[in-house]
């Protein structure tokens, strides 16, 4: 994914035709801090179509300007919003808020940056996260997922128009046959896995049910997902992984595990609505991410159990090397997560317009032997209450992330999305 550097943008100035004051006099204190966050004061649009820019509002009478240069690139900004800076001299400020009100009018998203002084920090921070999803977005946009093998049968709210992935998120669905992976699995040797083997197997609190050949068999997944990664060339994956179990007699719950955990999306079940939610947060936050089910919810206690058969052993404190639950079959992983602040979300939708979004904390993970391995019990904050999974469902799987993101997740669906 080579991605548009974040830090690099143009500022296009507008300023009026009466003016008379030289463009250095009006807005030379704020561009020097701009410049240190990779802007570069531009006369005219950057003729690099796809280098984000930020329109200058240097002085009152330029909302038509700022329509002309926004109706000049629109077709190449897609769902970018307009970005205009303000600031408090010369009719500034006025003149952004009647241009972006008729933007909106328009349904065109925007926003105004408006720096009180050359040192207004929170302002140019708002700018710099501005830069960040900016730079998520495109690279959205430049990614491809591996959907190897179809979605699982019972996702019926989660096997979205591939089509629309790519309209609305940006992602672009590679279609992989499940039977390429399992005869790559076959020709997985022992020799290539024994390393991971030994790291797997030492680090466990316990291997219970799982035998060492089972185990083995397990990583050879991950090995051969690897090989497919590498010939497709793609940014994430879900894989059908439950036909593994009928057909191998082996899951990928290892595989998928390891890879989240080397920070590569991996998701479960062919979900793709998961995995892109996966995808998503984790370029914003640079955090892991865990999706799971909503096994039990409490809706007096505001909370919910979280559960699944695999998850990056890098958020949790220790595992246990389990057999999968459903199956009683292979590898399944049982982690144990400390206490701790998380965010829970979840994109639906027709469209995949729609998001769930909470955050919480953790209170304590389970052992529970009629739940998915790994369990964790979550205290939702009330401002979200959970019973809208009931009333309006957005599907199965939750995804899960360590600290509180609800605001700038939030803030990246509104203006790119929403």
């Amino acid at each position: 994914m080579d991605s548009q550097p974040p830090n690099r943008f143009g500022i296009v100035p507008v300023v009026s035709d009466l003016n008379t004051l030289p463009l250095e006099n009006i807005i030379g204190q704020y561009v020097l801090p701009l410049k240190t966050l990779g802007g570069e004061v531009l006369e005219n649009l950057p003729e690099e179509r796809q280098m984000p820019f930020f329109v200058f509002v240097a002085t009152g009478g330029t909302e038509k300007k700022i329509l002309d240069l926004w109706e000049s690139r629109k077709h190449s900004n897609g769902h970018l919003p307009i970005y205009l800076i303000a600031h408090p001299g010369n009719n500034s400020l006025p003149a952004a808020l009647e241009a972006l009100a008729k933007l909106q009018q328009d349904n065109i998203k925007g926003k105004i940056f408006y720096l009180r002084s050359k040192d207004d920090n929170p302002a140019f921070d708002e700018i710099k996260d501005a830069l960040k999803n900016i730079s998520v977005y495109k690279t959205l946009k430049e990614t491809k997922i591996g959907l190897i093998g179809m979605p699982s049968e019972w996702l019926v709210a989660s096997n979205p128009d591939l089509t629309i992935i790519k309209s609305v998120w940006g992602p672009e669905v590679v279609q992989i046959e499940l039977s390429e992976l399992e005869e790559i699995v076959k020709t997985v040797t022992s020799d290539e896995i024994d390393y991971k083997l030994k790291m797997f197997t030492s680090a466990a609190k316990e291997t219970k049910e799982p035998s060492k050949t089972e185990i083995k068999n397990s990583i050879k997944v991950y090995y051969a997902l690897k090989k497919i990664i590498e010939k497709y060339r793609l940014d994430a994956i879900s894989v059908r992984c439950f036909d593994l179990i009928t057909d191998l007699k082996t899951t990928a719950c290892y595989a998928l595990a390891k890879l989240n955990e080397e920070g590569f999306i991996a998701g479960c079940e062919g979900d793709l609505i998961s995995t892109l939610s996966m995808l998503w947060t984790n370029l914003l936050t640079n955090g892991n991410v865990w999706m799971a089910n909503p096994a039990q919810v409490d809706l007096e206690k505001n909370s919910l159990w979280l559960a699944h058969c695999t998850v990056p052993v890098n958020m949790v404190s220790q595992y246990k090397i389990r057999s999968h639950f459903e199956s009683g079959l292979s590898v399944g992983i049982e982690g144990e997560f400390d206490k701790g602040k998380v965010t829970l979300l979840r994109l639906g939708g027709k469209n995949i317009e729609k998001l769930w979004l909470a955050e919480g904390e953790i209170l304590e993970s389970g052992s529970a032997e009629n739940l998915c391995r790994t369990q964790v019990h979550v205290k939702v904050h009330k401002e979200h209450g959970i019973e809208e999974l009931l009333t309006s469902p957005l599907g199965n799987h939750l995804v899960m992330l360590r600290g509180k993101h609800k605001t700038i997740l939030k803030e990246w669906w509104e203006a790119f999305i929403n």
